[in-house]
């Protein structure tokens, strides 16, 4: 009888992990506790190196790059000036990046995994209990079950992780910004462009979604109270507004048009920029994937790639061990430590660039970012990729070939 792994959230990790522990024999399930596959909301997210390699390998790189975001333009607004034009960084350099908006990633990766994986929606778990021979899970409406093990692809707010490993409070660290995500109609008449605008301690990107009928925006902020503590809090619709209003009220651009929007938004997302720092995402039968144990912090880490390429570390890292949990969990947290490190770093740095700190950074980072865009292609691909400092492949993520070895 092949084991049985419970995963919880059928977001990006989840159905990824799915996908591959079905391929090595194993018998997962994916426990969800929206009504169904999300289609609306979200921002868009990025694929790139062993990430995109990994949608190779499954088979899904047509329909991702068939679905990718068609946005070649950013314009950055100036006062009393023309708009500061520039190509998108991305496409300048590399080809092995996709950008897609990251329900349209959801819904592909459940399509890929929905024949081969139980899907429990609209359900979630209260309780965990580990015994010799598995894990019983208990559930808000359905009986409870035993599985061999679970999980937790929850996210940032992970239910698995509380239960299972502590208070969030003791793993996450705030970064000092703030995240806002909502869609409304496409007014603006936007199409292949991304706007954007930068002040002191604020941005603002909006974009076309849904072949141009609606459109999405992004708000990245810091809070004069600061982030932290305030997670709680966001959960009440009229807290995630005011904290809106307070940062962007008194910006101009098209920001009071905008945040108009945001009160009857249906996908309005507003949380704090925050990283998932633990010493092990494992003990016992359980263990955790993506942002529930490792998240880089939302918009500024790499935490798709990041969840994308654990998902696949994960279920390579139980094929190798035979199901041995303690031998595949060991190995699964020694091959993404470096990783998850990387994407740690970035986090502070690329919150830093893209919510200036000061009046001359708002001012001079467009110009300095359409600087890199006149560079030679050739040029600006070896900065970029001198910057990631990561040469490997796929092959090289297993704890049987650690980078350097022969």
């Amino acid at each position: 009888m092949s084991p049985t792994v419970l995963i919880s959230g059928a977001g990006i990790a989840g159905p990824v992990l799915a996908y591959w522990l079905s391929r090595h024999g194993f018998t997962p399930t994916v426990v969800e506790r929206a009504p169904g596959v999300r289609h609306t909301g979200g921002h868009a997210v990025d694929l790139g190196g062993v990430s995109t390699e990994v949608i190779e390998r499954m088979g899904l790189l047509p329909a991702v790059r068939a679905a990718r975001v068609r946005r070649d333009t950013l314009l950055f607004h100036r006062a009393d000036r023309p708009p500061l034009a520039m190509p998108r960084l991305s496409d300048l350099v590399t080809d092995r990046h996709v950008e897609i908006q990251r329900d349209d990633l959801i819904a592909i990766l459940h399509e890929a995994t929905r024949e081969q994986t139980e899907y429990v929606f609209g359900e979630t778990i209260t309780a965990v209990h580990e015994h010799d021979d598995g894990v019983t899970v208990t559930f808000a409406d359905a009986p409870a079950r035993d599985f061999d093990l679970l999980v937790g692809a929850d996210g940032l707010h992970s239910g698995v992780r509380r239960m299972v490993f502590g208070p969030e409070q003791r793993f996450r660290h705030d970064l000092g910004g703030y995240l806002a995500v909502f869609s409304y109609p496409n007014e603006l008449g936007l199409d292949r462009q991304i706007l954007g605008h930068l002040d002191v301690d604020r941005a603002a990107f909006t974009y076309a979604v849904d072949d141009g009928a609606r459109a999405r925006t992004l708000l990245l902020f810091r809070h004069p109270a600061g982030a932290g503590g305030h997670t709680d809090d966001l959960r009440d619709p009229g807290q995630r507004t005011r904290l809106l209003r307070d940062a962007f009220g008194e910006s101009g651009w098209h920001l009071p048009r905008l945040l108009a929007h945001a009160d009857g938004a249906d996908d309005l997302y507003v949380d704090s920029i925050s990283q998932i720092r633990m010493d092990t995402w494992s003990r016992g039968r359980v263990t955790l994937v993506g942002d529930a144990g490792y998240s880089p912090g939302p918009a500024v880490g790499g935490g798709t790639a990041l969840a994308v390429l654990g998902g696949y570390v994960l279920a390579h890292e139980l094929a190798l061990a035979g199901g041995d949990h303690h031998t595949a969990f060991r190995g699964y947290e020694q091959v993404m430590r470096e990783p998850v490190a990387r994407g740690r770093r970035v986090g502070p740095d690329t919150l830093r660039q893209l919510v200036p700190g000061t009046r001359f950074a708002a001012r001079t980072t467009p110009h300095l970012m359409r600087l890199f865009t006149r560079l030679p292609r050739r040029a600006a691909r070896t900065l970029a990729a001198l910057q990631r400092g990561d040469t490997r492949t796929l092959d090289d993520f297993s704890s049987t070939k650690q980078p350097g070895s022969s």
